[in-house]
């Protein structure tokens, strides 16, 4: 259980800073958003993350991109049923892909782009009510640990816009930037995502 929410949430945030490298603006608008909020602080903590709208809005589509496992716990039917014309025996195991669910046009309007705006003023949310978006799954064995990791990704990333600035190293361009997956408990990058930090505001 530990292991599957540590490596999970964690290659959670390592994809929001790739894709939000990668899209300038959207990095941009969230530091923005982290700066307003905390400045008069000084210092991130929990108490003020409710206020951080559109960086829920970057983790929410980040999720929708990358869900970090992409095929849900299998589930199995008791009795026969039949489903859309086909006949599903007893004891069938179903596999849910949620990776695919996240990326289907018929739910989602330029799916392979990265557009937090998307969740801006939606009432979309992955608590298992919007079939469309289920990284965490959903029903009664939706994943337990939600609220952890949603807090363990909120936090870190809030903490590395506020006090960072990111640049990629050697003068690459943002569009050089590899997003290739690699497989395993949790899809995390092939490749790890190596960023200059530039201190703007002490720890």
């Amino acid at each position: 259980m530990f292991g599957g929410g540590g490596e999970t949430t964690s290659s959670t945030v390592v994809w929001c800073l790739s894709e939000m490298i990668k899209k300038r603006e959207v990095m941009e608008e969230a530091q923005a958003e982290v700066r307003k909020v905390y400045d008069i602080k000084g210092y991130v903590d929990e108490s003020e993350l409710h206020q951080l709208i559109y960086l829920k809005a970057v983790i929410k589509e980040t999720l929708r991109l990358h869900p970090p496992v992409p095929l849900l716990m299998p589930r199995e039917n008791k009795e026969r049923s039949k489903i859309n014309g086909y006949d599903i025996p007893p004891k069938c195991k179903v596999l849910i892909n949620a990776f695919a669910i996240g990326r289907d046009p018929k739910y989602w309007n330029e799916p392979e782009s990265f557009i937090p705006e998307r969740f801006l003023n939606s009432s979309i949310d992955y608590k298992g009510k919007d079939f469309e978006f289920i990284p965490f799954g959903a029903g009664r064995r939706i994943c337990p640990g939600i609220t952890f990791a949603i807090q363990n990704m909120e936090l870190p990333l809030a903490t590395l816009l506020y006090h960072f600035d990111w640049k990629l190293p050697n003068g690459m361009n943002n569009e050089e930037l590899d997003m290739d997956e690699s497989s395993g408990l949790a899809i995390k990058r092939k490749n790890d995502l190596c960023l200059i930090p530039i201190v703007t505001r002490m720890p």
